[in-house]
């Protein structure tokens, strides 16, 4: 099996210089953080045709938006590039059933493989019934490629 970094793996799409990346957080008062291929016209096509001004960081060469503009941006940026590149947060489900948590025993047939079998449940799952559990883990950030229909 290949170990995945996924750190490691933000870290490259982030410092690529060909396909516009866009970060978006879901913390509160966060702005859009965006990389864009060199363009004399990146600062005039960033505007979107708002009056509402954006910020370029050159030391940290890439373009900071307000959040509101993130559907505005996608639907450009993939409408001028073909592609785009959005790091944004998820949390990854974890499915389980009570039945597996509270197991005696070695033999599983959960989703879980076994990962929580005979752990005795609770810590964070929500019982749907008592064959279906479910939770939340922390928050990550993962990327995805969009490209033009």
């Amino acid at each position: 099996m290949t170990s995945f970094n996924a750190d490691a793996e933000i870290e490259r799409i982030w410092n690529q210089k060909t396909i516009p990346v866009v970060i978006r957080s879901q913390a509160k008062g966060r702005k859009l953080l965006v990389r864009l291929p060199y363009a004399p016209d990146n600062r005039t096509w960033l505007r979107l045709g708002r009056r509402e001004d954006h910020k370029w960081l050159p030391g940290k060469k890439y373009w900071v938006l307000p959040k509101a503009w993130f559907n505005d941006f996608v639907d450009k940026a993939l409408a001028k590039f073909g592609k785009l590149y959005v790091i944004q947060p998820y949390r990854e489900k974890e499915v389980c059933a009570p039945a597996c948590q509270n197991a005696k025993g070695h033999e599983c047939q959960c989703s879980c493989m076994g990962a929580h079998h005979g752990t005795g449940g609770g810590a964070g799952w929500f019982d749907v019934s008592d064959t279906f559990a479910v939770r939340w883990r922390g928050e990550e950030f993962a990327s995805r490629l969009m490209t033009k229909k």
